[in-house]
């Protein structure tokens, strides 16, 4: 259910969503997959400074907070090719600043740049698009990415 709620609210920046793309003839699978064809906004600045061809989503209906297996799944996705960022979306996300921790020690070793979403933070995403307030949109990605790397 994610895939067309995303591809709503970040349409025309990212495009040709593909579910459960298969990877490595097919040993690997990203649950979705988008072209990043921003004209602007947070995508846009992303493909300006990182290598981001290709948004990588990965969801997770668990009932407890993502742990390093999670993480490290979905950044076995990036490559030099496809792009090095992705978005680990769950219901709920209690401990927000250890997960954040994982997230930029996943950055800092090298191996791309996971932003988790949980509940709350698609319905802040979501009132931002509803009111179309597109600076609110950047601003809430941006300051997600800054803790990765600042």
């Amino acid at each position: 259910m994610i895939e067309p709620y995303f591809s709503s609210v970040f349409y025309p920046s990212l495009t040709f969503p593909e579910k459960q793309t298969r990877l490595h003839e097919g040993r690997k699978i990203v649950d979705i997959t988008y072209s990043n064809t921003a004209e602007s906004g947070f995508f846009k600045w992303l493909s300006m400074h990182y290598k981001a061809p290709f948004i990588f989503i990965e969801c997770k209906n668990y009932s407890t907070d993502p742990n390093n297996p999670e993480l490290d799944q979905l950044s076995g996705r990036f490559s030099s090719l496809r792009g090095q960022f992705g978005l680990l979306v769950c219901r709920k996300i209690d401990d927000k600043q250890k997960f954040e921790k994982r997230c930029k020690d996943t950055a800092l070793d090298g191996r791309g740049f996971i932003i988790g979403l949980d509940d709350d933070d698609l319905e802040v995403i979501a009132d931002a698009e509803l009111s179309n307030e597109k600076k609110q949109l950047f601003s809430f990605l941006k300051e997600k990415f800054d803790k990765l790397v600042m």
